[in-house]
């Protein structure tokens, strides 16, 4: 038997590598919600927020869309909706500092698990414009704190939307993209909702004692 997080990943199993249906099973991946026990610390480079804070957290590699994002947050102009944040080790080429939009911050650095519980914390939206993926441990550290996310409709990502924890963009679509970001960035309420359905879920469907569950009623067949 094959263990996958998602349907998306058990699809591909299926029918890129031809395992039967009947070996692969679909258990979801633990939310971290380790993360909210932690004493969250704030990257010195970041600034005081002015306004909504939206961040791009983790290891940046090309598949990620952080051009994307850098395009979508371009097209509004002076007046964005809010911050982003941009925090991780850039394993690519990034643009120069002084071409950034305005309103975004970039920390080019590994930081440290207190540090991104301090960035996740004091975001309004997790984005994760992903132009490929099957799950993400970004996106689990964001559920397990409980945080509203933006993703693109990338790999197992749908799943997590329908769980009512995201909202969802279409994959490359810089304009969506861009709606997106003002929409939820503008909208507390809505926010709030899929903050309130991402506890949720980290509690019961994601949890790791459910996780654990799924696999010894595996072990048991």
């Amino acid at each position: 038997r094959v263990v996958v997080h998602s349907e998306h990943g058990r699809q591909r199993l299926i029918e890129d590598v031809g395992l039967t249906p009947d070996r692969v099973a679909v258990i979801p991946h633990g939310a971290f919600t380790h993360f909210a026990e932690l004493t969250a610390e704030l990257p010195p480079e970041l600034p005081v927020p002015s306004g909504p804070v939206a961040v791009l957290p983790g290891l940046l590699r090309p598949y990620k869309g952080l051009d994307l994002l850098l395009e979508a947050w371009r097209s509004f102009g002076d007046a964005p909706p809010g911050e982003l944040w941009i925090v991780g080790k850039a394993r690519m080429e990034l643009p120069p500092a002084d071409t950034l939009p305005p309103g975004v911050t970039l920390v080019d650095r590994f930081v440290s698990e207190a540090e991104l519980s301090g960035v996740l914390q004091a975001a309004d939206l997790v984005v994760l414009p992903y132009r490929e993926i099957d799950q993400s441990g970004v996106l689990y550290a964001a559920l397990g704190l409980g945080r509203p996310m933006l993703l693109s409709d990338a790999g197992g990502f749908g799943e997590i939307a329908a769980a009512g924890c995201a909202d969802l963009v279409p994959v490359n679509d810089v304009a969506a993209l861009a709606n997106g970001l003002q929409r939820l960035l503008g909208d507390a309420e809505r926010r709030t909702v899929l903050s309130d359905n991402a506890r949720a879920a980290a509690a019961s469907t994601y949890s790791w004692e459910a996780v654990a569950a799924a696999h010894m009623d595996l072990y048991r067949t």
